[in-house]
């Protein structure tokens, strides 16, 4: 396959993939309106706010290659990277924080619905680190020596 097919084989997937993400967005909204239960409405609206987050990310995907590359100058993360490595310390509190309640839950069977949100929160706040350090490795790639 030549890169001009791949570029065009993932355009149509993150078009066929914000569809899907759509639907997902309207069925959430099905379920929020048909249930009053503040659990299922929190999973539901959590679900509901990540799948319109992946609908803006497939659609940078898409348009990056279809109307030209995003850039991302070394001065533009030069000029915001000490924020960054604020927030990134935040993170880092944010997973003790989560790691230490979710630990607290172990074996607790009372607590099954503050573990299985605790889990959630974790792995997020992982994600979010995750994404960030990934951030760094893109800064090292343009800051050899950084």
């Amino acid at each position: 396959m030549s890169t001009k097919e791949a570029q065009e084989k993932i355009v149509a997937n993150m078009k066929r993939w914000q569809k899907i993400e759509n639907a997902a967005i309207a069925s959430t909204g099905a379920v929020i309106d048909k249930t009053d239960n503040p659990i299922v409405k929190l999973v539901m609206e959590i679900i509901r706010r990540d799948s319109q987050m992946h609908h803006r990310v497939q659609g940078m995907v898409a348009d990056s290659l279809e109307r030209g590359p995003v850039s991302l100058n070394p001065d533009e993360l030069g000029e915001v990277w000490d924020l960054i490595e604020k927030h990134i310390e935040l993170e880092k509190q944010t997973i003790e924080l989560a790691t230490s309640s979710l630990d607290a839950t172990e074996g607790k069977k009372g607590l099954l619905l503050q573990r299985y949100l605790l889990d959630y929160l974790l792995r997020d706040e992982q994600k979010h680190d995750a994404m960030l350090e990934n951030l760094e490795t893109i800064k090292k790639g343009m800051y050899p020596y950084a």
